[in-house]
């Protein structure tokens, strides 16, 4: 199995996605783990749908 570039990371407050290809954060602070959204970056990355994913979860935090 290869390793995943995008995993969930938990930190206080909920999950942050850590890109292990450069070491460092993408994207915001969540507090639900983004199974669908961690699927998608580490499968078919297609824009439209990382969009609409975003979307989805950034209006959870509203």
């Amino acid at each position: 199995m290869a390793k995943r570039r995008y995993v969930a990371r938990g930190v206080p407050g909920g999950y942050r996605i850590r890109d292990n290809k450069v070491g460092r954060w993408w994207g915001d602070h969540y507090e639900l783990c983004p199974d669908a959204l961690l699927a998608e970056l580490n499968g078919g990355a297609d824009p439209a749908r990382l969009t609409a994913l975003l979307r989805d979860h950034r209006a959870r935090k509203r």
